[in-house]
Protein backbone atom coordinates (compact mmCIF):
# COMPACT_ATOMS: atom_id res chain seq x y z
CA UNK A 1 0.00 0.00 0.00
CA UNK A 2 2.77 2.40 0.94
CA UNK A 3 4.56 1.53 -2.32
CA UNK A 4 1.54 2.50 -4.42
CA UNK A 5 1.07 5.73 -2.49
CA UNK A 6 4.73 6.60 -3.06
CA UNK A 7 4.52 5.88 -6.80
CA UNK A 8 1.39 8.03 -7.17
CA UNK A 9 3.06 10.86 -5.23
CA UNK A 10 6.01 10.71 -7.65
CA UNK A 11 3.55 11.23 -10.50
CA UNK A 12 2.03 14.34 -8.93
CA UNK A 13 -0.94 12.80 -7.14
CA UNK A 14 -1.99 14.00 -3.70
CA UNK A 15 -1.56 10.53 -2.26
CA UNK A 16 -2.30 8.97 1.13
CA UNK A 17 -3.79 5.94 2.86
CA UNK A 18 -7.38 6.41 4.03
CA UNK A 19 -9.06 5.13 7.20
CA UNK A 20 -9.87 1.75 5.66
CA UNK A 21 -6.31 1.19 4.43
CA UNK A 22 -7.01 2.06 0.79
CA UNK A 23 -4.30 3.75 -1.26
CA UNK A 24 -5.85 6.99 -2.54
CA UNK A 25 -4.42 9.45 -5.05
CA UNK A 26 -6.08 12.64 -6.27
CA UNK A 27 -4.99 14.70 -9.23
CA UNK A 28 -6.41 17.66 -11.08
CA UNK A 29 -8.94 20.30 -10.08
CA UNK A 30 -12.40 21.23 -11.25
CA UNK A 31 -16.12 20.79 -10.81
CA UNK A 32 -16.20 17.30 -12.38
CA UNK A 33 -15.19 14.35 -10.21
CA UNK A 34 -14.28 10.92 -11.57
CA UNK A 35 -13.39 7.98 -9.32
CA UNK A 36 -11.23 5.17 -10.70
CA UNK A 37 -11.46 2.35 -8.16
CA UNK A 38 -9.53 -0.88 -8.52
CA UNK A 39 -8.56 -3.41 -5.91
CA UNK A 40 -5.05 -4.12 -4.76
CA UNK A 41 -5.53 -7.48 -3.05
CA UNK A 42 -5.34 -10.83 -4.85
CA UNK A 43 -6.38 -14.41 -4.23
CA UNK A 44 -3.73 -16.76 -2.76
CA UNK A 45 -1.17 -18.49 -4.92
CA UNK A 46 2.33 -17.27 -5.70
CA UNK A 47 3.06 -17.16 -9.44
CA UNK A 48 6.64 -16.15 -10.32
CA UNK A 49 6.49 -12.70 -11.90
CA UNK A 50 8.03 -12.60 -15.35
CA UNK A 51 7.58 -11.30 -18.88
CA UNK A 52 6.94 -13.95 -21.53
CA UNK A 53 6.92 -12.39 -24.98
CA UNK A 54 4.26 -9.68 -24.86
CA UNK A 55 2.70 -10.91 -21.62
CA UNK A 56 3.24 -10.05 -17.98
CA UNK A 57 2.77 -13.21 -15.90
CA UNK A 58 2.03 -13.16 -12.18
CA UNK A 59 -0.69 -13.25 -9.55
CA UNK A 60 -2.84 -10.16 -9.88
CA UNK A 61 -1.62 -9.21 -13.36
CA UNK A 62 -5.21 -9.44 -14.60
CA UNK A 63 -7.26 -9.38 -11.38
CA UNK A 64 -6.73 -6.61 -10.77
CA UNK A 65 -3.36 -4.88 -10.53
CA UNK A 66 -3.26 -4.49 -14.32
CA UNK A 67 -6.46 -2.39 -14.40
CA UNK A 68 -5.34 -0.43 -11.33
CA UNK A 69 -1.95 0.36 -12.89
CA UNK A 70 -3.75 1.47 -16.06
CA UNK A 71 -5.85 3.84 -13.93
CA UNK A 72 -2.75 5.46 -12.43
CA UNK A 73 -1.04 5.77 -15.81
CA UNK A 74 -4.12 7.25 -17.52
CA UNK A 75 -4.79 9.80 -14.78
CA UNK A 76 -1.20 11.02 -14.49
CA UNK A 77 -1.79 13.78 -17.06
CA UNK A 78 -4.47 16.02 -15.46
CA UNK A 79 -7.49 17.01 -17.52
CA UNK A 80 -8.58 20.66 -17.10
CA UNK A 81 -11.80 20.86 -15.13
CA UNK A 82 -11.68 17.26 -13.90
CA UNK A 83 -10.64 15.99 -10.49
CA UNK A 84 -9.69 12.32 -10.59
CA UNK A 85 -9.47 10.07 -7.54
CA UNK A 86 -7.67 6.77 -7.99
CA UNK A 87 -8.38 4.21 -5.26
CA UNK A 88 -6.41 1.02 -4.66
CA UNK A 89 -9.07 -0.69 -2.57
CA UNK A 90 -8.47 -3.40 0.01
CA UNK A 91 -10.42 -6.61 0.66
CA UNK A 92 -12.26 -6.96 -2.65
CA UNK A 93 -11.30 -10.63 -2.75
CA UNK A 94 -13.09 -11.25 0.55
CA UNK A 95 -16.73 -11.01 1.69
CA UNK A 96 -16.06 -7.85 3.70
CA UNK A 97 -15.23 -5.55 0.73
CA UNK A 98 -13.87 -3.20 3.38
CA UNK A 99 -12.25 -0.76 0.97
CA UNK A 100 -15.28 -0.21 -1.26
CA UNK A 101 -17.68 -0.05 1.68
CA UNK A 102 -15.64 2.76 3.21
CA UNK A 103 -15.58 4.74 -0.03
CA UNK A 104 -19.34 4.22 -0.34
CA UNK A 105 -19.82 6.39 2.77
CA UNK A 106 -18.32 9.37 0.93
CA UNK A 107 -20.19 11.66 -1.52
CA UNK A 108 -20.82 10.16 -4.94
CA UNK A 109 -18.67 11.32 -7.87
CA UNK A 110 -20.03 12.23 -11.29
CA UNK A 111 -18.60 9.06 -12.83
CA UNK A 112 -17.11 5.90 -11.35
CA UNK A 113 -15.04 3.31 -13.19
CA UNK A 114 -14.36 0.00 -11.43
CA UNK A 115 -11.05 -1.65 -12.28
CA UNK A 116 -11.77 -5.19 -13.49
CA UNK A 117 -10.57 -7.09 -16.56
CA UNK A 118 -13.00 -6.52 -19.42
CA UNK A 119 -10.59 -6.48 -22.33
CA UNK A 120 -9.39 -3.19 -23.81
CA UNK A 121 -12.48 -3.05 -26.04
CA UNK A 122 -15.00 -4.37 -23.51
CA UNK A 123 -17.05 -2.59 -20.85
CA UNK A 124 -18.83 -4.45 -18.02
CA UNK A 125 -22.27 -3.11 -17.09
CA UNK A 126 -23.68 -5.90 -14.88
CA UNK A 127 -22.53 -8.35 -12.24
CA UNK A 128 -24.37 -11.19 -10.62
CA UNK A 129 -24.90 -11.06 -6.89
CA UNK A 130 -23.74 -13.67 -4.43
CA UNK A 131 -25.32 -15.50 -1.53
CA UNK A 132 -23.47 -18.01 0.64
CA UNK A 133 -25.40 -20.04 3.21
CA UNK A 134 -24.55 -22.76 5.69
CA UNK A 135 -27.08 -25.60 5.96
CA UNK A 136 -26.60 -27.45 9.26
CA UNK A 137 -28.26 -30.83 9.78
CA UNK A 138 -28.47 -32.34 13.27
CA UNK A 139 -30.03 -35.55 14.63
CA UNK A 140 -29.60 -38.08 17.43
CA UNK A 141 -26.57 -40.34 16.99
CA UNK A 142 -27.09 -43.86 15.63
CA UNK A 143 -25.09 -47.04 15.50
CA UNK A 144 -23.09 -47.36 12.33
CA UNK A 145 -24.97 -50.52 11.40
CA UNK A 146 -28.43 -48.94 11.84
CA UNK A 147 -30.63 -48.99 8.73
CA UNK A 148 -31.35 -45.83 6.77
CA UNK A 149 -29.16 -43.03 5.42
CA UNK A 150 -26.28 -41.57 7.39
CA UNK A 151 -26.44 -37.94 8.42
CA UNK A 152 -24.04 -37.09 5.58
CA UNK A 153 -26.24 -38.94 3.09
CA UNK A 154 -29.26 -37.03 4.37
CA UNK A 155 -27.30 -33.80 3.93
CA UNK A 156 -26.50 -34.75 0.35
CA UNK A 157 -30.19 -35.47 -0.27
CA UNK A 158 -31.01 -32.00 1.06
CA UNK A 159 -28.37 -30.53 -1.24
CA UNK A 160 -30.06 -32.25 -4.20
CA UNK A 161 -33.35 -30.56 -3.26
CA UNK A 162 -31.60 -27.18 -2.97
CA UNK A 163 -30.09 -27.55 -6.43
CA UNK A 164 -33.44 -28.61 -7.89
CA UNK A 165 -35.13 -25.62 -6.25
CA UNK A 166 -32.58 -23.21 -7.76
CA UNK A 167 -33.51 -24.46 -11.22
CA UNK A 168 -37.12 -23.32 -10.72
CA UNK A 169 -36.29 -19.73 -9.75
CA UNK A 170 -36.19 -16.87 -12.23
CA UNK A 171 -36.28 -13.07 -11.96
CA UNK A 172 -39.76 -11.55 -11.65
CA UNK A 173 -41.09 -10.17 -14.91
CA UNK A 174 -43.87 -8.00 -13.51
CA UNK A 175 -42.01 -4.75 -14.12
CA UNK A 176 -41.53 -4.13 -10.40
CA UNK A 177 -38.34 -2.84 -8.88
CA UNK A 178 -35.73 -5.59 -9.46
CA UNK A 179 -34.29 -4.91 -6.02
CA UNK A 180 -37.55 -6.13 -4.51
CA UNK A 181 -36.51 -9.61 -5.55
CA UNK A 182 -39.87 -11.01 -6.70
CA UNK A 183 -39.69 -14.67 -7.69
CA UNK A 184 -41.51 -16.24 -10.56
CA UNK A 185 -41.78 -20.01 -10.72
CA UNK A 186 -41.34 -20.89 -14.36
CA UNK A 187 -44.19 -22.96 -15.74
CA UNK A 188 -41.71 -24.71 -18.00
CA UNK A 189 -39.18 -25.36 -15.26
CA UNK A 190 -35.54 -24.39 -15.76
CA UNK A 191 -34.96 -22.84 -19.17
CA UNK A 192 -31.66 -24.33 -20.26
CA UNK A 193 -31.64 -22.20 -23.40
CA UNK A 194 -31.22 -19.08 -21.27
CA UNK A 195 -27.82 -17.41 -21.09
CA UNK A 196 -25.71 -18.32 -18.09
CA UNK A 197 -26.01 -14.80 -16.77
CA UNK A 198 -29.79 -15.13 -16.50
CA UNK A 199 -29.67 -18.28 -14.41
CA UNK A 200 -29.47 -18.80 -10.67
CA UNK A 201 -26.23 -20.74 -10.24
CA UNK A 202 -26.01 -22.97 -7.18
CA UNK A 203 -22.92 -24.89 -6.08
CA UNK A 204 -21.91 -27.05 -3.16
CA UNK A 205 -18.73 -25.36 -1.91
CA UNK A 206 -17.97 -27.62 1.05
CA UNK A 207 -19.24 -30.38 3.32
CA UNK A 208 -18.20 -31.57 6.78
CA UNK A 209 -19.58 -33.88 9.45
CA UNK A 210 -18.97 -34.85 13.07
CA UNK A 211 -20.46 -36.84 15.92
CA UNK A 212 -19.86 -36.65 19.67
CA UNK A 213 -21.59 -39.96 20.30
CA UNK A 214 -24.85 -38.25 21.22
CA UNK A 215 -25.54 -36.00 18.24
CA UNK A 216 -24.60 -36.33 14.57
CA UNK A 217 -24.06 -33.18 12.53
CA UNK A 218 -23.41 -32.38 8.88
CA UNK A 219 -22.73 -28.92 7.47
CA UNK A 220 -23.08 -27.83 3.86
CA UNK A 221 -21.65 -24.59 2.47
CA UNK A 222 -23.82 -23.57 -0.48
CA UNK A 223 -23.00 -20.72 -2.84
CA UNK A 224 -25.43 -18.97 -5.17
CA UNK A 225 -24.75 -16.59 -8.05
CA UNK A 226 -27.81 -14.39 -8.38
CA UNK A 227 -28.84 -12.48 -11.56
CA UNK A 228 -30.32 -8.97 -11.46
CA UNK A 229 -34.01 -9.17 -10.68
CA UNK A 230 -33.57 -11.42 -7.65
CA UNK A 231 -32.69 -10.15 -4.18
CA UNK A 232 -30.56 -12.28 -1.90
CA UNK A 233 -33.04 -11.97 1.00
CA UNK A 234 -35.78 -13.45 -1.15
CA UNK A 235 -33.50 -16.31 -2.17
CA UNK A 236 -32.57 -16.86 1.48
CA UNK A 237 -36.27 -17.08 2.33
CA UNK A 238 -36.77 -19.73 -0.35
CA UNK A 239 -33.98 -22.00 0.86
CA UNK A 240 -35.07 -21.47 4.49
CA UNK A 241 -38.58 -22.61 3.56
CA UNK A 242 -37.09 -25.69 1.95
CA UNK A 243 -35.25 -26.46 5.19
CA UNK A 244 -38.47 -26.09 7.19
CA UNK A 245 -40.23 -28.51 4.84
CA UNK A 246 -37.44 -31.11 5.03
CA UNK A 247 -38.92 -34.53 5.81
CA UNK A 248 -35.79 -36.37 6.89
CA UNK A 249 -34.78 -37.36 10.41
CA UNK A 250 -32.44 -34.40 10.86
CA UNK A 251 -33.42 -30.85 11.69
CA UNK A 252 -32.07 -28.41 9.09
CA UNK A 253 -31.01 -24.88 10.02
CA UNK A 254 -30.01 -22.23 7.44
CA UNK A 255 -27.53 -19.47 8.25
CA UNK A 256 -26.46 -16.66 5.92
CA UNK A 257 -22.67 -16.44 5.65
CA UNK A 258 -22.30 -13.60 3.15
CA UNK A 259 -24.19 -11.78 0.42
CA UNK A 260 -23.85 -9.14 -2.28
CA UNK A 261 -26.78 -7.88 -4.32
CA UNK A 262 -26.69 -8.16 -8.14
CA UNK A 263 -26.22 -4.98 -10.12
CA UNK A 264 -26.89 -3.69 -13.61
CA UNK A 265 -25.94 -0.21 -14.84
CA UNK A 266 -26.99 1.66 -17.97
CA UNK A 267 -25.11 1.14 -21.19
CA UNK A 268 -26.76 4.35 -22.39
CA UNK A 269 -25.12 6.60 -19.78
CA UNK A 270 -22.75 9.37 -20.80
CA UNK A 271 -19.91 7.33 -19.29
CA UNK A 272 -20.76 4.19 -21.28
CA UNK A 273 -21.06 6.27 -24.45
CA UNK A 274 -17.67 7.87 -23.74
CA UNK A 275 -16.12 4.40 -23.60
CA UNK A 276 -17.83 3.31 -26.81
CA UNK A 277 -16.51 6.38 -28.60
CA UNK A 278 -12.98 6.05 -27.18
CA UNK A 279 -12.77 2.38 -28.16
CA UNK A 280 -14.07 3.16 -31.66
CA UNK A 281 -11.50 5.92 -32.16
CA UNK A 282 -8.81 3.44 -31.08
CA UNK A 283 -9.88 1.04 -33.82
CA UNK A 284 -12.14 -1.29 -31.87
CA UNK A 285 -15.83 -1.97 -31.45
CA UNK A 286 -17.07 -1.72 -27.88
CA UNK A 287 -18.78 -4.78 -26.43
CA UNK A 288 -20.89 -4.39 -23.31
CA UNK A 289 -20.44 -7.35 -21.00
CA UNK A 290 -22.22 -8.98 -18.08
CA UNK A 291 -20.21 -10.92 -15.50
CA UNK A 292 -21.14 -13.93 -13.39
CA UNK A 293 -18.71 -12.97 -10.65
CA UNK A 294 -18.94 -10.03 -8.28
CA UNK A 295 -16.89 -6.85 -8.00
CA UNK A 296 -16.81 -3.63 -6.03
CA UNK A 297 -19.53 -2.40 -8.40
CA UNK A 298 -21.97 -4.56 -6.40
CA UNK A 299 -21.21 -2.38 -3.36
CA UNK A 300 -20.81 1.06 -4.89
CA UNK A 301 -23.67 1.04 -7.40
CA UNK A 302 -26.16 0.64 -4.54
CA UNK A 303 -24.61 3.53 -2.61
CA UNK A 304 -23.76 6.03 -5.35
CA UNK A 305 -26.32 7.43 -7.75
CA UNK A 306 -23.89 8.03 -10.60
CA UNK A 307 -22.91 6.59 -13.96
CA UNK A 308 -20.74 3.51 -13.42
CA UNK A 309 -19.06 0.79 -15.48
CA UNK A 310 -16.21 -1.65 -14.96
CA UNK A 311 -13.21 -1.56 -17.27
CA UNK A 312 -9.65 -2.79 -17.49
CA UNK A 313 -7.18 -4.66 -19.67
CA UNK A 314 -6.97 -8.43 -19.52
CA UNK A 315 -8.86 -11.62 -20.19
CA UNK A 316 -11.01 -12.54 -17.18
CA UNK A 317 -10.65 -16.23 -18.12
CA UNK A 318 -7.24 -15.98 -16.42
CA UNK A 319 -8.72 -14.69 -13.12
CA UNK A 320 -7.76 -16.81 -10.11
CA UNK A 321 -5.89 -19.34 -12.28
CA UNK A 322 -2.27 -20.57 -12.25
CA UNK A 323 -1.83 -19.05 -15.74
CA UNK A 324 -2.69 -15.45 -14.83
CA UNK A 325 -1.18 -13.14 -17.46
CA UNK A 326 -1.74 -9.78 -19.11
CA UNK A 327 -0.94 -8.65 -22.65
CA UNK A 328 1.27 -5.57 -22.41
CA UNK A 329 0.02 -4.32 -25.78
CA UNK A 330 -3.56 -4.52 -24.50
CA UNK A 331 -2.48 -2.75 -21.32
CA UNK A 332 -1.12 0.15 -23.38
CA UNK A 333 -4.29 0.34 -25.49
CA UNK A 334 -6.47 0.47 -22.37
CA UNK A 335 -4.51 3.45 -21.05
CA UNK A 336 -5.26 5.33 -24.28
CA UNK A 337 -8.96 4.51 -23.96
CA UNK A 338 -9.05 5.67 -20.35
CA UNK A 339 -7.31 8.93 -21.19
CA UNK A 340 -9.91 9.64 -23.88
CA UNK A 341 -12.73 8.90 -21.45
CA UNK A 342 -11.27 11.24 -18.85
CA UNK A 343 -11.05 14.00 -21.46
CA UNK A 344 -14.75 13.47 -22.12
CA UNK A 345 -15.27 13.80 -18.37
CA UNK A 346 -14.81 17.53 -18.69
CA UNK A 347 -18.09 17.51 -20.65
CA UNK A 348 -20.12 15.47 -18.15
CA UNK A 349 -23.76 16.51 -18.55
Amino acid sequence: MAWLVARMAERGFRASVDEAGNAVGEIGEGPRHVVLLGHIDTVPGAIPVRVEGDELVGRGAVDAKGPLAAFVAAATAPVPGVRVTVVGAVEEESPTSKGARHRATLPAPDWCIIGEPSGWDGVAVAYKGRLVVRASLERAARHGAAPGPTCVEEALAFWASVRAQAETLAPGRSGSDPSAGDFEKSARGFDRSARGFDRVDCRLEGISSESDGLVERADLRIGYRVPPGLATDALLAEVSALATAHRGDARVRIEKVASEEPVRTSRGSALARAFARAISVSGGHASFKVKSGTSDMNVLARAWDCAMVAYGPGDSAYDHTPMERLSLAEYERSIGVLRAVLRRGAEIP
